[in-house]
């Protein structure tokens, strides 16, 4: 779950992470393709429990968010490689609006060697802000896994911000950002910003389609901690891809960071959302 945060998750505490997750979590409800939800209820097993293998679950917000929307009983299985991030989603569990009984188990898991056999009873996989994390034979081998199934991605950063009111370093920030995505991290390089399309196209390879809709964050006065939280892990990434913007950048971080404090800084991260193997 990136979107300013290091992809690789290595260098920053679990708690504050957690605490990023929690924050974030209102937005990237609000942001979710819901139009989604129709061709994908579509496809769903009529009879039994629906299981729903999530990846890189974090917390457990998109069962949060995704559990009240399907019908009938559901099975969530949550992987992550955080046993902290799995208990905090364990101690929040989805619900179902309908009453239907929804229960959890999680798996701590390497998402990078995830198989076919890992999703075996699986009715859909789901992950949130999970693919610019990923290198591009990591890709192939999770839509390997999903191929069978119905799969829905969100929140895949693209490479586009947009800050209101601008500011001429603005795009010099972003620039930097997306190459901090891509950027090689022992020995893996991410894909960042070009992930949702390596995953569109690897789908394809498989003879699957997938549908692909914008899902962007849109954060104005309501969400000024976000705004700030987010801006921070944006701006230091791009200057820890490049040291030379930290003379220009350090006025610049001053002023944003008070605006968006006071609310006065408009903020659109665009995503995209793809749901594939529902025609």
């Amino acid at each position: 779950m990136s979107d300013g945060y290091d992809p690789t998750g290595v260098s920053h505490d679990p708690g504050a992470f957690a605490r990023w997750l929690r924050l974030r979590e209102a937005a990237d409800a609000s942001a979710r393709a819901a139009d989604l939800l129709e061709p994908l209820r579509r496809q769903l097993p009529a009879g039994g429990p629906t299981v729903i293998h999530d990846l890189g679950a974090g917390t457990g917000s998109m069962g949060r968010w995704l559990a009240p929307r399907l019908p009938g009983p559901q099975h969530w299985v949550l992987h992550d490689r955080d046993p902290g991030l799995l208990a905090r989603a364990r101690a929040a569990p989805p619900a179902a609006a309908d009453g239907a009984p929804v229960t959890v188990a999680t798996r701590r898991a390497d998402l990078t060697r995830l198989t076919a056999a890992d999703l075996a009873d699986a009715s859909l996989v789901t992950a949130s802000a999970l693919l610019d994390m990923l290198t591009a034979e990591e890709v192939e081998r999770i839509v390997a896994a999903c191929a069978e199934r119905p799969t829905l991605l969100t929140l895949s950063v693209v490479g586009r911000v947009e800050l209101t009111p601008p500011d001429p370093l603005d795009d010099e920030v972003a620039k930097a950002f997306n190459d901090h995505q891509r950027r090689a991290v022992a020995g893996r390089t991410l894909l960042g910003p070009d992930a949702l399309d390596a995953c569109v196209a690897a789908f394809a390879r498989h003879g699957v389609s997938a549908i692909v809709r914008p899902s962007p964050w849109r954060l104005g006065p309501d969400q000024a901690e976000l705004a700030a939280g987010w801006f921070t892990g944006w701006l230091g990434a791009a200057r820890e891809q490049r040291p030379e913007l930290a003379g220009p950048a350090e006025a610049y971080g001053r002023r944003r960071l008070a605006q968006a404090r006071a609310g006065r800084l408009g903020v659109l991260v665009d995503h995209r959302d793809l749901l594939a193997g529902c025609p």
